[in-house]
């Protein structure tokens, strides 16, 4: 049976039917085909034969591409330099000079193929360790920079694209910056005494904990906290408005003890004497319990004067600053000396008399102080209260989630059994919850599970990069190994998270994508001695495995040539006869082609004419 309406199927193959002619070219055709018998019999022509159109097609496009202007470039230069050799080859005489170099190459010893694989190894090699070297440092390659930067706009620089409308180029900016967060920096909430922490790290190790951007962001706060414009008024508050200028620590501390003489109550330069006199957590202490006196009475006097004048609305904000920052350093005392349920106390009162201050991040330090009492309950209220949607997050709030949900699961888990039974419930939480907080900080588990050595902590830090790591497995890895079988887990859950985060990190999983600027802000913050993890990691330019490939391979010819000189002199001669064997070829094909044409000879007689003048007019 047929294809189509059960037709049988025919005992030959038919042609497909050609385009039908036009109509001027029909009567032609139905008078050829009439005079014999049959209709299409006889000596009348059929339709024209469907190789010729795919034929003429292919010529269409050729005609097409050749007609695009880097084709007529091409078969121009390629014109041009078919004249230049034309017109050169007699005088430069360029088939003498490839024969002269074919001759030299032939006539080289294997000490000039030693020496030259020698040098190009050398070379090779310093451009590989220099390239290696700027990539550690700086995170990009020197040759691919200087390339993009310096010889991309002189060979014609990007391609430009059409205008966009600009509705949608406003949509596009908000998309994106919605989409791709800052690096911004915060005050890290549980930072240390600088005299009686960072300073005594330094007298011990000789090396310097802070980096000069870390101290100059804490002086830009202080300035910000501390200061006002009625500070004019007072001569103790016009002291310390230099003072938290100032860049010697020693200037700073004679500079408070000057406020002090002019104005015995001045709470700032208390704060001051507590920050980077005290040499112990005790004088710290006992420093800011007399700012606390001072900063509460002038606290007072704000709030009874601050509806008169902008100014002394701007006098409250300043003594209210002081005042809080003055309380939670006291509690951050009392939970270093270990009074944690006395520090835990005046952290919630802080959090109830200032509830709109909550940017700086007071819950943080209630966090680790009740992990610290085990209160877990009270953890995770804490929790439910500022693990929300609308806030932003941090480490420290995923990572002490995802403890809580290990802390029920971990002192039964084993890998062999949940291999062979599969995750319960609870488990399958505990490693959501993991991943979910490796997603936010992949550099914390590397400190908690000790694969990297701590630092100290700065006194700022970067969410979701390596100085967040530092704070929070500093002051967070004793609650991690309290807890029997929480390391075990981490370590067991903790690289899968990288499996579920798209790559290349366009889009996060969870959260938004991965900042692509964490390093540089990152190596700003921490100390030169530390090395700083890096996420994700970078791929090695292409450039250095180039230049570590030529060295490797010019290193091996060497070797080769010093160990058999004949036999590489051979290999040489042949390798170079290869690469010059299309340029002979194309050479002699020119000279048969200019040897049998008309110009050739026209210029041979005029250059056998202008011979014979001239060697007449010689003689």
């Amino acid at each position: 049976m047929g294809l189509v309406s059960g037709l049988p199927a025919p005992a030959e193959p038919r042609l497909r039917a050609c385009p039908a002619p036009s109509r001027r070219a029909q009567p032609a055709v139905m008078a050829e085909g009439s005079g014999g018998s049959g209709g299409s019999g006889g000596s009348g022509r059929g339709p024209p034969c469907p190789g010729a159109a795919s034929a003429f097609r292919r010529w269409e496009q050729l005609r097409r591409r050749a007609a695009t202007p880097w084709a007529r470039g091409l078969l121009a230069a390629a014109a041009g330099l078919g004249l230049l050799y034309a017109v050169l080859r007699v005088p430069l005489r360029l088939r003498d000079g490839l024969a002269a170099v074919t001759v030299f190459l032939s006539t080289l010893t294997p000490k000039f193929y030693f020496a030259l694989t020698v040098t190009s190894s050398f070379i090779s090699g310093l451009i590989f360790v220099f390239e290696w070297w700027h990539f550690r440092k700086y995170g990009t390659s020197f040759i691919e920079q200087v390339s993009v930067s310096h010889l991309r706009p002189l060979i014609g620089g990007a391609e430009s694209s059409p205008p966009a409308p600009a509705a949608f180029l406003a949509g596009e900016n908000d998309t994106s910056r919605q989409n791709m967060p800052e690096c911004k920096v915060w005050r890290n909430p549980l930072n240390l005494f600088r005299g009686a922490e960072y300073s005594r790290y330094m007298w011990v190790t000789g090396k310097e904990p802070l980096t000069y951007y870390d101290m100059n962001l804490s002086a830009q706060d202080h300035q910000t906290f501390f200061t006002c414009d009625t500070d004019a008024l007072r001569p103790s508050d016009t002291v310390m408005q230099k003072a938290w200028r100032e860049r010697n620590p020693q200037a700073r501390i004679k500079a408070a003890y000057q406020a002090l003489e002019l104005n015995n109550d001045c709470a700032t330069a208390y704060v001051l004497l507590a920050e980077e006199e005290a040499t112990t957590i005790v004088d710290a202490e006992k420093y800011f319990k007399q700012a606390l006196k001072a900063g509460e009475m002038i606290y007072r006097k704000s709030q009874n004067c601050h509806s008169q004048s902008p100014q002394h609305e701007a006098q409250l904000r300043r003594d209210t600053n002081v005042l809080v920052y003055v309380k939670r350093r006291l509690a951050m005392c009392a939970r270093k000396l270990g009074r944690i349920r006395e520090a835990v106390k005046m952290m919630r009162d802080l959090m109830k008399e200032f509830p709109l201050l909550s940017m700086l991040n007071i819950h943080e330090n209630l966090l680790e102080a009740l992990l610290e009492l085990q209160a877990y309950a009270d953890v995770q209220a804490v929790l439910a209260k500022y693990d929300d949607i609308s806030l932003p997050k941090s480490a420290a709030i995923c990572y002490t989630a995802a403890l809580l949900k290990a802390r029920a699961v971990s002192e039964r888990f084993s890998p062999e059994t949940a291999s062979k039974r599969g995750l319960s419930t609870a488990e399958i939480n505990a490693v959501e919850a993991i991943h979910r907080a490796v997603e936010f900080n992949p550099h914390v588990p590397k400190y908690l599970l000790e694969m990297k050595s701590l630092v100290l902590p700065p006194e700022h830090i970067l969410k979701r990069g390596d100085s967040e790591a530092v704070a929070y497995a500093f002051f967070h890895l004793q609650h991690w190994k309290r807890i029997e079988g929480a390391l075990n887990l981490l370590h067991c859950t903790w690289e899968g998270t990288f499996r579920m985060i798209p790559y290349p990190l366009e889009k996060g999983h969870l959260f938004y994508p991965y900042p692509s600027c964490t390093e540089t802000a990152d190596r700003e913050l921490l100390p030169t001695f530390h090395e700083v993890s890096v996420y994700p990691q970078k791929e090695l330019p292409f450039f250095i495995h180039f230049t570590a490939g030529l060295c490797s391979f010019s290193a091996m010819l060497a070797l080769l040539t010093h160990q058999f000189p004949e036999l590489m002199v051979i290999f040489a001669k042949a390798c170079f006869g290869t690469l010059l064997l299309p340029f002979i070829f194309t050479v002699e094909r020119i000279e048969d082609l200019l040897l049998s044409s008309p110009w050739h000879q026209l210029t041979s007689v005029t250059g056998q004419c202008i011979f014979h003048d001239s060697l007449i007019l010689f003689l």
